[in-house]
């Protein structure tokens, strides 16, 4: 099957020059859309049009979002794959840190959903994927903030889908797993040992493994960002697609 509805189509990205983010532009922009890209630090790139953006300054997104649509006309497609990691137990975080992590996680994904929703409305029509984390679906030691936020995350994009279907606005959510990016290898003292810890689970910290036997690529979540994106997923709507080579054992 042939992925269709990009070539020629608007797209932005949030948290573009991250892992995740760095492969869904590439793969906008192979399949023929117009990118603007964007991140709090951005490379010096051809494909795309890179902008700086903190997702906790929904003005900035408003008005990217209005230069994108002058740009490449009115912006149809968006993955909001911006986030940050926070780790350590819950009973040592600070009130500070934890306004860090849920302004970025939980509020920076409501800015850009809202200024998206404001762009797509009138056009009635659109898709938007939010890049999420199977932590935001299962508990984890070590993570919980991280995955509190992203649980926040993933219930504002399918509320968001509620507000949005009449319009003709899909909003979907991915939820990868452990996945081969900066973000995952920092928490690694020992790459190599890293990447068998993970794939082969944590008893003692009641992980699973992954049953596929290997950590995700950027380009697997890109992937099905690109298919809940396309005119081949326009009956879905709301879906949490969980891309984590069955880690979270959930049916």
């Amino acid at each position: 099957m042939r992925l269709t509805g990009f070539d020629g189509a608007s797209a932005f990205v949030t948290g573009a020059a991250g892992g995740i983010g760095w492969a869904v532009v590439q793969a906008l922009t192979d399949a023929g859309a117009r990118v603007m890209a964007t991140d709090m630090a951005v490379p010096d790139e051809g494909g795309a049009v890179w902008r700086v953006l903190d997702v906790r300054d929904r003005p900035r997104a408003d008005a990217l979002l209005a230069e994108a649509a002058a740009l490449h006309g009115p912006v149809t497609l968006a993955v909001h794959a911006a986030g940050v990691l926070a780790t350590g137990p819950l009973l040592q975080m600070t009130p500070d840190e934890w306004q860090r992590i849920s302004q970025i996680n939980a509020g920076g994904t409501l800015n850009v959903l809202s200024a998206l929703g404001r762009v797509m409305v009138p056009q009635r029509r659109g898709a938007i994927v939010v890049v999420g984390s199977n932590a935001g679906g299962v508990p984890r030691l070590g993570i919980g903030a991280y995955g509190a936020t992203k649980a926040a995350a993933a219930m504002l994009t399918r509320c968001a889908g509620l507000e949005l279907a009449p319009r003709g606005i899909r909003c979907n959510l991915i939820a990868p797993g452990s996945t081969l990016t900066p973000m995952q290898t920092g928490m690694w003292a020992d790459p190599s040992a890293g990447a068998a810890a993970v794939i082969g689970g944590d008893v003692a910290c009641f992980r699973a493994g992954i049953p596929l036997g290997k950590l995700a690529t950027p380009e697997d979540i890109a992937n099905a960002a690109m298919f809940l994106l396309s005119d081949q997923a326009g009956h879905v709507t709301m879906a949490d697609l969980y891309v984590d080579g069955g880690a979270t054992l959930r049916a």
